[in-house]
C-alpha cells in the first residue's frame, strides 16, 4: 500500500488537466475523434436530398438576383435615393453623422452648455430611432441569401 505522500502526489496529477471521465482523448491528438458538427451537418444535407460538400449560396449569381424586388432595382446600385423611404433613410444616416461630429465638438467646449449637450443627444436619438421606421424588410434586401445570412 502506498504511503500517504505518493497517494497525494497522484491525486494532485490527477486534478491537472481535463478531468479522466471527460477526457475522450486520453492522451492522444484529436485526429481520430469524430466531428458532431461535421456529422449533423452532413445529416441535415442527407434530409434535404443535397449532396456534396457545402457551398456558399453567394457563389451562385442567381442566389443575390432572386432576393431582390423588381420595384427595388435601381441601375446605378442604390446610391441614389428614388423613394421617400430611401431619403428618409439618407436623412436619419445624416442625422446620426452629423450629432456625432457635433458630439465630437461640443466635448471640446471648455465650457459645456447643457442645452448644447440635450440637443445634440436629441438629434442622434431621433437619428436612429428614425431608422427603425424607415429600414426595408429583409426580404427585398439584396445582399442576404435566402436564409437571411449576409453574403
Amino acid at each position: 500500500m502506498p504511503n500517504r505522500t505518493e497517494r497525494r502526489a497522484r491525486a494532485r496529477q490527477s486534478r491537472r488537466g481535463v478531468p479522466q471521465q471527460y477526457d475522450q482523448t486520453q492522451g492522444r491528438a484529436r485526429s481520430g475523434m469524430i466531428d458532431e458538427h461535421a456529422l449533423q451537418e452532413r445529416s441535415r444535407r442527407l434530409a434535404d436530398h443535397t449532396s456534396g460538400e457545402w457551398v456558399p449560396s453567394s457563389d451562385s449569381p442567381s442566389s443575390a438576383g432572386s432576393r431582390r424586388d423588381s420595384s427595388d432595382s435601381s441601375p446605378s446600385g442604390g446610391l441614389q435615393p428614388s423613394s421617400a423611404r430611401r431619403w428618409f433613410r439618407a436623412t436619419s444616416w445624416t442625422l446620426i453623422a452629423l450629432s456625432i461630429v457635433a458630439f465630437l465638438v461640443v466635448m471640446w467646449l471648455p465650457s459645456h452648455p447643457l442645452w448644447l449637450i440635450v440637443t445634440v443627444s436629441v438629434i442622434f436619438a431621433v437619428g436612429v430611432l428614425s431608422l427603425f421606421f424607415v429600414t426595408g424588410s429583409s426580404r427585398r434586401n439584396p445582399h442576404l441569401d435566402s436564409h437571411g445570412t449576409a453574403v
